[in-house]
């Protein structure tokens, strides 16, 4: 069973470098255009069916893959952006949001933390091992969801896992053992 990441393409927010979590953004045409190519790319993958955030930049990259494909998609809320409350919108090199980012268990004001975001991501990814057992399976998310996918099946170091980050439209591949 193979697990398939991929972000959604970029939103106008991710060109103007903000961070930007449970805000429902919209693809640009640039994003358009990774969406397309990601659909391009995994269409050698064998994906049986698709999960996606049901936020529209991420179901909208579903979208355009399912039809490529030819196969279904479903939304489940539990691969929804991590919720970065009061940092909705700023500058992601805002020193308060990176000082918060990196306290993996300290909740962004209004928001959730990491860990929060990462019981829910963990829990689907147990289920999905589960009810999909020997079926390759396309996850469509966001950022944050994408490095807490890579942290179920990769260890990492709290350096590491800070960094890290899926590009849009960027695809990764896991295999359950």
């Amino acid at each position: 069973m193979i697990i398939y990441t991929a972000r959604h393409g970029q939103t106008e927010w991710n060109a103007l470098h903000k961070v930007c979590g449970r805000t429902d953004v919209d693809l640009t045409p640039e994003g358009y255009k990774q969406a397309e190519a990601l659909a391009e790319n995994v269409s050698g993958c064998r994906i049986h069916m698709i999960y996606s955030s049901p936020l529209r930049r991420a179901a909208e990259t579903s979208r355009i893959i399912s039809e490529r494909m030819g196969i279904p998609y479903f939304t489940d809320n539990r691969l929804m952006e991590q919720d970065y409350g009061i940092y909705e919108g700023v500058d992601r090199k805002n020193e308060d949001f990176l000082r918060n980012k990196k306290n993996f268990a300290f909740r962004y004001p209004s928001g959730e933390s990491m860990m929060q975001t990462a019981v829910r991501v963990y829990g689907l990814l147990d289920e999905i091992r589960e009810k999909e057992a020997g079926k390759n399976v396309l996850l469509v998310s966001h950022g944050g969801v994408c490095r807490v996918i890579r942290s179920y099946f990769v260890d990492m170091t709290n350096e590491e896992y800070f960094n890290y980050m899926q590009k849009n439209g960027a695809l990764e591949a896991y295999e359950y053992r």
